[in-house]
């Protein structure tokens, strides 16, 4: 036994084994052996399951064979193809070529004290098969930009009652559970690249699924000499793949103004700080929190480019997290959010890192603790880099899984205010973002709050819920009337409607007509007026629209409209105008209106040639509206393409007023 134990001990390290000559393995590697368990493991538990009687020669496999075989080789036959050892069945002609997945066995060694998956484990392994996903497209190293917001669906450490004999209730990940990722790359832009990555966990004694959390990932691809490469486009391939590539566009222009909303929030919110009351609670000195830990980083530390792994970076910080959040709470915390790793620069293997956390806030039941990483190459350098910033919010569970009330923070005068501060505004927008982005289409109210808050949220919803409507791929055309085509869409509560036709005009000059709502009544006989409220920014308007249309009330309909417009992000995108309700303090609902709601509309403008563009209309009715289509369909139809004739006539005479004047 000594003697296989041995023979199946790692590698020695390369220093070691230089000048020596390396004998071929006998036996399976450690990872080869830890995925034929799972697959075994999973075999038998059916078997079981099933009462099937396992013939011997799989029982004598299970017992013997993964400890090394010394026979001979079998001879191939002839024609026979040569199987490569440890390799996954070869994807689906479907597949996305990126896709990577991955499955973990959580061993003691990926837990805590509690026998619970470490979420800096977790971290690690979202870190590894996202790279992995990343350079499959890319063709060379890269190195991670940055991580978004994740929200565990289901947490990792989740207590729960305890059933009639049975001692450990808890339903988070465990020790003998598998973790399953999978990554693949959304969308390529420049140099940089979205991976969107799946977790969930599954029992194997029980067969269960359950899903942990999605994330996405920003890449980028490195040459040689660090320098950035210029990545090819990815085409998507399937509906899923359509509508993640579109929205990824909207997630990088949300990525890239989040700190200017969190800037905007703090110059409206009163500079004085507010410390929250709570009966009987004495509030906590933030210093009391405060933690600080060292890392020097070695060899097994780095990644395959000889830098610090991103994944290996974000074990870290959690750990400082998780230790500066129970100092407050003295309990066992549970990381529930993730708000943006942000990498500013590299490390490598010499680095010392130095990790600092702090409790910035506590609310009634979470709390919000900031994370910093700095990195210096020398014991005595004084100078250090800045490599990463990220703020957790973690709960504490008691043993029905409730969250339980935290002890208030006294933040320090300056800088510690400025933190708690900061703390609420980060958690007014993540309620915000998660009410407007993380729910399902069909879930958003029809008309959600406006405010500075959550403007840049309802504009990412508003164009991806469009971009979501072009994607579908199951439009079947209804009538086609000269050059307009009309085609229709049914889903489980909703209508839609997609006109399009080809007109004589640059796609430029059409966007710019068809993104100013107040020239909508020239064209549009539905339109009464619309009026311009407020101009959000140069992409997002609100207006005050008055329809033609009577309500049962014997009323004029009146909306308030958002309408978000986007100009192509890359070659073959759209021109993007999208429409939908919002609800503003300014304008609420009158006596003298009915007040209508739209959940998703808008323009896309395609450019066929330099004077010529596809001009298609969507439309998403609602349920209120389904009954009026059900019944005057033909007349409907026929109004639509009749109305969007005259928009081809506003596009040309606009046209030819533009020639005149130029």
């Amino acid at each position: 036994m000594r003697r296989r134990l041995r023979q199946t001990a790692a590698p020695r390290h390369p220093t070691h084994t230089a000048g020596r000559r390396l004998r071929a393995p006998s036996t399976l590697t450690g990872a080869a052996i830890t995925t034929a368990t799972l697959l075994l493991s999973r075999c038998l538990l059916k078997m079981v399951k099933e009462s099937i009687v396992a013939p011997e020669e799989i029982l004598s496999f299970c017992c013997n064979g993964l400890q090394g075989s010394t026979s001979p080789p079998r001879a191939r036959d002839p024609g026979e193809r040569e199987e490569v050892p440890g390799a996954m069945a070869s994807p689906s002609p479907t597949r996305n070529p990126t896709e990577v997945q991955m499955s973990q066995l959580v061993l003691p060694c990926h837990t805590n004290h509690r026998g619970e998956l470490s979420a800096g484990q977790l971290l690690k392994w979202i870190d590894t098969a996202a790279c992995l996903s990343a350079e499959r497209h890319a063709g060379c190293p890269c190195v991670t930009a940055s991580m978004d917001d994740i929200y565990f669906e289901h947490t990792i450490s989740q207590p729960c009652v305890n059933p009639p004999g049975q001692r450990d209730g808890r339903s988070g990940v465990r020790v003998g559970h598998v973790v399953n990722i999978k990554a693949k790359v959304n969308r390529a832009f420049n140099s940089s690249m979205e991976v969107g990555i799946q977790v969930s966990y599954e029992d194997l004694r029980s067969g269960k699924h359950r899903s942990i959390c999605k994330a996405y990932a920003t890449f980028v691809a490195q040459g040689p000499s660090g320098s950035k490469v210029k990545l090819r486009p990815l085409t998507p391939q399937t509906e899923e793949e359509k509508i993640e590539h579109s929205i990824a566009a909207e997630r990088r222009r949300m990525r890239l103004v989040h700190k200017d909303t969190l800037k905007d929030l703090l110059t409206r919110s009163p500079r004085e700080t507010e410390l929250e009351t709570r009966d009987g609670s004495v509030a906590v000195p933030a210093e009391k929190t405060r933690v600080e830990s060292v890392e020097l980083v070695l060899p097994p530390h780095a990644n395959h480019q000889g830098n610090t792994f991103g994944g290996q970076i974000m074990a870290w910080m959690e750990n400082v997290a998780t230790i500066a959040a129970s100092r407050l709470c003295h309990a066992h915390p549970t990381l529930r959010t993730i708000e943006m790793f942000h990498f500013r620069g590299p490390s490598q293997v010499g680095d010392r890192l130095v990790l600092k956390a702090i409790v910035n806030n506590a609310f009634k039941n979470s709390m919000e603790v900031g994370v910093c990483a700095e990195a210096y190459g020398q014991e005595m350098s004084i100078s250090r880099r800045h490599i990463n910033s990220a703020f957790m919010t973690f709960v504490v569970l008691d043993e029905e899984g409730q969250t339980c009330t935290l002890p208030m923070v006294a933040p320090e005068p300056g800088e510690g205010e400025r933190r708690y501060r900061e703390a609420s505004a980060r958690k007014k927008i993540r309620l915000d973002r998660k009410y407007v982005v993380s729910c399902k289409q069909t879930e958003v109210p029809l008309s959600v709050p406006w405010d500075q808050s959550n403007k840049v949220y309802l504009s990412y919803n508003n164009v991806s819920a469009l971009k979501t409507l072009v994607a579908k791929a199951n439009w079947a055309l209804a009538r086609e009337q000269e050059k307009v085509r009309m085609y229709t869409l049914e889903e489980d509560k909703f209508l839609s409607f997609r006109i399009e036709m080809s007109v004589l005009i640059a796609a430029g000059r059409a966007f710019s007509l068809l993104s100013d709502l107040r020239r909508r009544p020239e064209w549009d006989s539905h339109y009464a007026s619309a009026e311009l409220v407020q101009q959000v920014d140069d992409d997002d308007m609100i207006y005050h629209v008055v329809s033609q249309t009577v309500s049962c009330e014997n009323k004029p309909q009146d909306f308030v409209i958002l309408a978000s417009r986007r100009k192509p992000c890359s070659k073959g995108d759209p021109y993007v105008v999208a429409f939908r309700s919002v609800t503003l303090p300014t304008h609420p609902a009158s006596a003298s209106f009915t007040r209508g709601e739209t959940l998703c509309s808008g323009f896309c403008i395609w450019p066929e040639s330099e004077e010529t563009s596809k001009v298609a209309y969507y439309n998403q009715a609602t349920p209120g509206y389904l009954n009026y289509v059900t019944t005057n369909v033909a007349g409907l139809s026929s109004n639509f393409c009749a109305t969007f004739k005259a928009c081809e006539q506003f596009l040309l005479k606009n046209k030819e007023e533009l020639i005149v004047r130029l």
